[in-house]
């Protein structure tokens, strides 16, 4: 591979900028100074640095972010802060994006990827990949609104699939869902004449929010997900 499109793809800059970087003397290949952005890179063997930062290529990216809230999920907004503004500076974000949404109040895990085919498997209605949310209610929820919950609820001329409901205590509950249609959490306790008052998203697949703080940010591998 070529070091300017190697260092592009590690995120580094444009294919301009990182001409310039070059130009700059800042990138050694196994110690010594690179003059030439058509120099050709070993991903397998060669040792690429910017400055005393060593760059590892990585076709395919994963993170997750426990979303605060105040953010919504998207790539870019003239109007919104999006979540792009919250991974931070060691992320390499060239062509990353969030897999699926979450509203603008809603806090808890989120997965990014460069992954557009994986991203899609996730989403699609036939992989029935389980979500789970940390649900607080405005009132107290009661037996037969959690069996309900369970069967499935109409929201909006749509009837839910089953779901799961874990009693945390009569104003708090975990549900976990195996789709994700728009508000579908907020709309299948407005069908139980109930409300949300705060939400978090827990689990997602095989993924766990775990102690990552607001905010913050891990990277992860494929088998993670899987």
């Amino acid at each position: 591979m070529r070091l300017d499109k190697f260092l592009t793809e590690c995120g580094i800059g444009t294919r301009r900028e990182v001409k310039n970087i070059i130009s700059k003397n800042e990138i050694t290949i196994n110690g010594k100074k690179a003059d030439s952005p058509k120099e050709k890179i070993d991903l397998e063997k060669d040792v690429v640095k910017i400055g005393e930062t060593v760059l590892e290529y990585k076709k395919d990216r994963f993170y997750i972010m426990n979303k605060a809230a105040g953010f919504i999920t998207a790539t870019e907004d003239s109007r919104e802060k999006t979540v792009m503004e919250l991974l931070p500076e060691w992320v390499n974000k060239k062509d990353l994006f969030p897999v699926g949404r979450l509203d603008k109040d809603t806090e808890g895990l989120l997965l990014f990827t460069n992954n557009g085919k994986l991203a899609h498997e996730l989403l699609s209605p036939k992989k029935h990949v389980d979500k789970t949310y940390q649900v607080k209610l405005l009132k107290e929820i009661d037996e037969k609104s959690v069996k309900l919950l369970e069967e499935g609820v109409d929201i909006g001329g749509y009837i839910t699939k089953p779901s799961k409901v874990q009693i945390i205590n009569n104003m708090e509950i975990l549900l976990t869902i195996s789709e994700g249609k728009f508000h579908q959490v907020k709309k299948m306790l407005e069908a139980v004449e109930n409300k949300v008052i705060y939400l978090k998203r827990l689990r997602f697949g095989n993924l766990e929010l775990g102690d990552l703080p607001i905010g913050g940010v891990r990277e992860i591998s494929l088998k993670d997900i899987f």
